[in-house]
């Protein structure tokens, strides 16, 4: 299905999978003066090298949205021939492997959306797909839904990032580096709603950005999961000394002092029983041949007189 403009020029085309229900191939008849390519609930599950070039003939895409396709795999250069290409939507697929090159030979792309579509065998695949080298020029990103427990962009400051959407994983802090880099990317602005932060002394350095920046757009959302007595309260309402790891430092190292006395005591009457062992030896065999006179005594008394009853019965 394919809209047209005057003079008669195609500018988006529309396929679904409820009119092609067994189709698992890009569709090889695009036009390629197309702008606009909507594909949506089909069953494609590989994305191989030039998915989208007809003949090998680069295509004019500018868009490119592919919800709801069941895709698993995006192989290396999936995206070749389209260098106007500026913006992918791959949300709600379920994708299990992504080539460190997928994303490739796209020197225009400017919004990238994969939300709800990383499973968790391919997080780790995902910091290397999204290289500054291959991305460099990207303003947004979104990756909501996703079960991330952390950026999986490793230099913020390499991209041209505007807008980064992480909202709705299982993020509990950002690390400093990140921090530091957000920081320096002024610009950049973050979504973090829906995340699980644990908010002890750890989330310091996020606490501080969070309240001296205003780059989190939704910095009111965020919500302490842990410990238990933060449970439910938003991050920016903590108090400055609920982050102060001084205390909960000292505790720590308080036990351990304690630990390292007590060991310390136990070696030394250890090695003051191993250095008095011949003495101690000497002691429990005088107390043990004091033992056995006193029972002869006793036994001795009792031979002579089994029963001192018995005699005064007897008078």
């Amino acid at each position: 299905d394919c809209s047209f403009s005057f003079p008669l020029i195609v500018n988006e085309c529309f396929f679904s999978g409820e009119i092609f229900p067994s189709d698992t191939d890009v569709p090889g008849d695009i036009p390629t003066w197309t702008t606009k390519l909507i594909l949506k609930g089909r069953n494609i599950s590989t994305l191989p090298q030039g998915a989208f070039t007809v003949n090998g003939t680069d295509m004019g895409i500018v868009s490119l949205r592919l919800p709801h396709n069941r895709i698993r795999v995006i192989e290396p250069y999936a995206f070749l021939g389209l260098p106007r290409l500026s913006l992918i939507d791959l949300s709600h697929n379920q994708l299990e492997s992504i080539s460190a090159r997928a994303f490739h030979g796209l020197p225009e792309l400017r919004s990238l959306f994969l939300n709800v579509s990383v499973l968790p065998c391919a997080t780790a695949q995902l910091s290397h797909a999204l290289s500054a080298q291959s991305l460099h020029n990207l303003q947004r990103l979104e990756l909501a839904g996703n079960g991330l427990t952390s950026v999986p962009l490793e230099r913020l400051d390499k991209y041209s990032l505007s807008y980064l959407v992480l909202v709705n994983n299982s993020i509990e802090n950002i690390e400093r580096e990140t921090i530091t880099s957000l920081y320096e990317q002024r610009r950049m602005h973050v979504y973090l709603a829906l995340n699980p932060f644990r908010c002890t002394c750890d989330l310091k350095e996020f606490y501080y950005w969070l309240k001296n920046s205003s780059q989190c757009l939704d910095a009111g959302r965020l919500i302490c999961s842990e410990p238990e007595d933060r449970r439910g309260t938003p991050v920016d309402k903590l108090r400055a000394e609920d982050m102060d790891c001084v205390t909960e430092n000292l505790e720590t190292v308080s036990y351990v002092f304690l630990c390292i006395v007590l060991a310390l005591i136990g070696v030394v009457f250890l090695m003051v029983l191993y250095l008095n062992r011949k003495g101690i030896k000497r002691w429990l065999n005088n107390i043990r041949e004091a033992c056995r006179d006193q029972m002869e005594v006793y036994h001795y008394r009792y031979e002579q007189d089994t029963d001192p009853r018995l005699a005064n019965v007897a008078v």
